[in-house]
């Protein structure tokens, strides 16, 4: 495996090809995270909640919420979510099965969310997008994590409103990690452990100052936690860009989709996308818009 430690084999076509093909299949799993994770995470929630209401009490009989057989993101094997019908390895290949099936279940012919589609297509393309930025493979194999893992909050946050803790606060302190790395990979340690703390701190102040003029919560804690991540990688000398990105994108979106005022929206695929093309391209949209960093 030491070829893998090579800078020169990410700047072949050989090489950017392999980490194209790599993303596919990690998007291929990354749609497995992004269905069963909010599902575990709800099973565990009632599990927790249902023992905290019967602690002190007696003949409660078993917890009604535990699972009658095991469900990660391992287990059981890929299914139809509506006829149940198991998904077989060659029904399982990145773009080309769905490709093939049309879209549709083999079992009961069911419309199969372009979401797949989507998130495996993605996933391939950015992180070509990430070797041909990174071709170093410690810069590379960090920013891929950072890539993947945030493509994962994207679509959960946008379909369930939630990030979890689970990936946020990993990436978080993997990017902190990654500022120990030769001396730092992207950014130093000491504008890491900061960026994380005032990236925390900003969405934190602003959303109790929202919620003391307006008696309401503007956004959840996970943006919080989100926004820390990014600073992690970025330092705070990317915040405001990171800000006024995500802005502007949840704004056009919002008026795309003609969003009214105080309908909840999820805030923190703006967050994310803000956050990597900074990560990605920050003194090349600092250039362009002739704003200094």
């Amino acid at each position: 495996m030491s070829f893998l430690l090579n800078t020169e084999i990410f700047q072949t076509p050989i090489g950017i090809l392999l980490v194209g093909v790599i993303g596919l299949i990690v998007g291929s799993f990354l749609n497995v995270v992004i269905y069963r994770l909010p599902i575990m995470m709800e099973r565990a929630e009632k599990i927790y909640a249902w023992e905290v209401l019967h602690t002190d009490k007696e003949g409660t009989g078993e917890n009604p919420f535990e699972p009658t057989e095991r469900f990660n993101l391992m287990v059981p094997g890929s299914r139809c979510p509506h006829c149940g019908t198991e998904i077989r390895f060659w029904q399982n290949i990145p773009v080309v099965s769905y490709l093939l099936q049309r879209g549709r279940c083999v079992g009961c012919g069911t419309k199969i969310t372009v979401r797949y589609l989507l998130v495996e297509v993605l996933c391939a393309v950015l992180s070509i997008l990430v070797v041909l930025k990174y071709p170093d493979p410690w810069q590379l194999a960090f920013a891929l994590l950072l890539t993947w893992g945030l493509l994962a909050l994207i679509f959960i946050d946008a379909e369930q409103q939630i990030l979890p803790d689970v990936i946020t606060l990993p990436l978080m302190w993997l990017g902190i990690v990654a500022a120990c790395v030769q001396g730092g990979l992207f950014i130093g340690l000491r504008e890491s452990v900061i960026g994380a703390m005032v990236g925390y701190l900003s969405l934190w102040s602003v959303y109790w100052l929202f919620r003391l003029v307006t008696g309401k919560e503007g956004m959840g804690y996970g943006d919080f936690k989100l926004l820390a991540l990014l600073c992690a990688w970025q330092g705070i000398v990317m915040l405001p860009f990171i800000l006024f990105f995500s802005a502007l994108t949840g704004i056009v979106f919002a008026l795309i989709n003609r969003i009214g005022y105080g309908v909840p929206m999820a805030f923190g695929p703006y967050l994310a996308i803000a956050g990597w093309l900074t990560f990605m391209y920050g003194g090349e949209i600092a250039a362009i818009t002739g704003l200094s960093l």
